[in-house]
């Protein structure tokens, strides 16, 4: 069959590779796609990239397939604009994405269904938020309310930043329009994690525990990025654990969509804070998550294809257990210097060679293309090198290995991911 992956990062080239290993597909498409891509898969040529223009390319060209990557295409309905035409999609409908597209949204659906997540109020004038953060004291946590491709989130740890952050979200200078309402919530103590659960809008099967790494910095310090790597498993989040937060949140907030009257399917992303009050919401995403994809996808060993053609037609309780392999993954993002704020592109990449004949490295293009014949870095998260090993300490080292192989001027990359897991493992 042909499958179509809407999407151009590095999530959606761990995805088009993935596929492209079932015996169900002979041609996967990528639109808009990147240099990494192209190498693997078709890119097509349309006249626009709008939701409808991709829906009358998926027809006319029959499409059988699509799985949509970006939050911004699925808050723009391209579900709806397939189903329309009777087309088989992947993801939620534009009102089942409110649970990303608008934190507001999925705030008060939690606080009226009894969901685990941190208090809130939500403002759009400066002064009344002011009143509130001097009130509440800090650390404090400011988001924008809408979507803000993972940089619309502040963590305070004064009330001098919190208030400036205040400022430039509502003002729309640091995320445009998706910032004039924001969320202040209460800081939460704990670790993240990411639970990714796939919904055909009757059954959910939740994907193994990963953790994400948002701060650009080593330690986690400086601002929030799209995420800066990632690894699986989370050794913190046990089989007890995992059930835990599938019957207390995941299972609940698709009741609680449903009852709401729409129909969640899809992935339902669950970021979650493990606090000493148990596991609680930081915030939904309604896709794959990037980088975690790239964390999870080198280990499942069930064909993709089939279990996203079961979520799509509605019989993901008629499959098997997901199978996986037993080793770890870690995920590094190779990013230009002075991401998230302004870098400079178009530097040639060296070294993919090398890692192509590396065993059990895995390469995701981010952002890159081609210019006269070479791969060049075209943004800020330039590519990710995944790695599997024994235990995390044995894929760390592996991707890390690999990455040194990567250059390009100004590469930056964060040194210590999975340091939380391993800082606990030789403290012990």
């Amino acid at each position: 069959m042909q499958v179509l992956v809407v999407g151009s990062g590095g999530r959606e080239h761990a995805i088009a590779l993935k596929l492209l290993e079932s015996p169900k597909v002979d041609v996967v498409w990528c639109y808009p796609g990147n240099a990494g891509m192209a190498q693997a898969a078709r890119i097509p040529k349309l006249a626009g990239s709008d939701v409808n223009t991709l829906a009358e390319f998926a027809a006319t060209e029959g499409i059988e397939l699509t799985i949509v990557g970006p939050e911004g295409y699925l808050a723009e309905g391209i579900v709806d604009a397939f189903r329309s035409r009777d087309l088989c999609i992947v993801g939620p409908s534009q009102a089942a994405a409110q649970i990303e597209s608008s934190k507001v949204f999925a705030k008060r659906l939690m606080e009226k269904y009894g969901i685990p997540t941190a208090a809130y109020r939500v403002f759009s004038e400066y002064q009344e938020a002011k009143a509130y953060i001097e009130e509440m004291g800090v650390p404090i946590v400011i988001k924008a309310d809408g979507l803000a491709a993972g940089k619309g989130v502040v963590v305070a740890e004064d009330v001098e930043t919190a208030l400036e952050a205040v400022r430039v979200t509502l003002s729309g200078q640091r995320v445009g329009e998706a910032g004039r309402r924001i969320v202040v919530e209460e800081f939460m103590e704990g670790q993240e994690v990411s639970i990714l659960a796939l919904c055909d809008g009757k059954t959910c099967v939740p994907l193994m525990p990963s953790q994400d790494h948002k701060a650009v910095g080593d330690g986690d310090q400086g601002p929030n990025t799209g995420g800066m790597g990632a690894y699986s498993p989370v050794p913190v989040v046990d089989e007890i654990l995992q059930q835990e937060i599938c019957q207390s949140i995941l299972l609940p907030t698709l009741k609680a969509i449903h009852k709401e009257g729409i129909v969640y399917t899809g992935v339902l992303y669950a970021g979650l804070m493990l606090t000493a009050a148990g596991p609680i919401v930081v915030e939904f995403n309604c896709r794959f998550g990037d980088p975690e994809t790239q964390a999870l996808l080198p280990r499942l060993k069930t064909d993709l294809a089939e279990v996203l053609l079961a979520i799509a037609q509605g019989r993901l309780s008629s499959l098997p257990p997901l199978e996986w392999d037993p080793r770890a993954c870690v995920c590094v993002i190779a990013a230009s210097h002075g991401y998230p704020g302004p870098h400079e592109t178009g530097f040639p990449i060296r070294g993919l060679d090398v890692l192509e004949k590396m065993p059990d490295v895995f390469v995701y293009h981010g952002a890159t293309a081609l210019r006269g014949g070479e791969i060049v870095t075209a943004g800020g998260r330039v590519l990710g090198v995944s790695a599997l090993g024994d235990d995390i300490q044995g894929a760390r080292d592996r991707a890390y290995e690999a990455m040194a192989q990567v250059e390009f001027e100004n590469i930056y990359y964060r040194r210590d991911i999975a340091w939380r897991v391993l800082g606990t493992e030789k403290a012990n």
